[in-house]
């Protein structure tokens, strides 16, 4: 099995490469706002039972998906970098994948703070993630994560191989799926 872990900041790009790269590949995607989005309806996610409830489907995902027979399998994540908490939970989930075998791949995505406010009210985006339909929240969500966080890695910081980052500014989601099949020969 092969597991991608496509990260990066909020309207990336994340899912709906994770679409694109999931039609080309077969490889099932699982992103973050499926399990964000279900629990929303009983708890937020930033209160300890949304967290510990999306952590808990999470991971009975992973762990059924990692012993099962698909060819692969994609997630996306929001990953900052300056949490440890964010390093131990994505070597967690890799570790998941590792013990079952699997071939572990790291896709980055960034883009320009504009574009990304612009796909953040893309009608398809909208219509997958339930939770971002509050425009004005949604929107200072975006901008504020980035004064608290650090949503992009620094120049040599993933050790991890292989890995690839993409700037999605410009970009297709088919073409930012074309690197990433070149970058690992899938």
């Amino acid at each position: 099995m092969k597991f991608i872990l496509l990260f990066g900041p909020q309207a990336v790009g994340k899912m709906t490469v994770g679409f694109e790269l999931e039609k080309a590949t077969g490889y099932k995607l699982f992103h973050n706002h499926m399990t964000i989005d279900l629990v929303s309806r009983y708890f937020d996610y930033g209160t300890k039972e949304g967290e510990r409830l999306v952590h808990t489907l999470r991971e009975a995902v992973f762990r059924e998906v990692a012993h099962s027979d698909l060819p692969g399998f994609i997630f996306t994540y929001v990953w900052a970098f300056d949490q440890q908490e964010d390093h131990d939970y994505v070597k967690k989930v890799c570790a998941i994948f590792e013990e079952a075998g699997a071939e572990i791949y790291f896709v980055e995505l960034e883009a320009d703070v504009d574009e990304r406010l612009a796909r953040n009210r893309h009608p398809f985006r909208l219509a997958q993630k339930p939770t971002k339909q509050n425009l004005e929240w949604s929107d200072h969500n975006l901008l504020t994560s980035m004064e608290q966080y650090r949503l992009q890695s620094l120049p040599g910081e993933i050790k991890h191989r292989p890995y690839v980052r993409i700037n999605t500014t410009h970009r297709t989601p088919a073409e930012t799926v074309a690197l990433i099949l070149e970058s690992f020969n899938f």
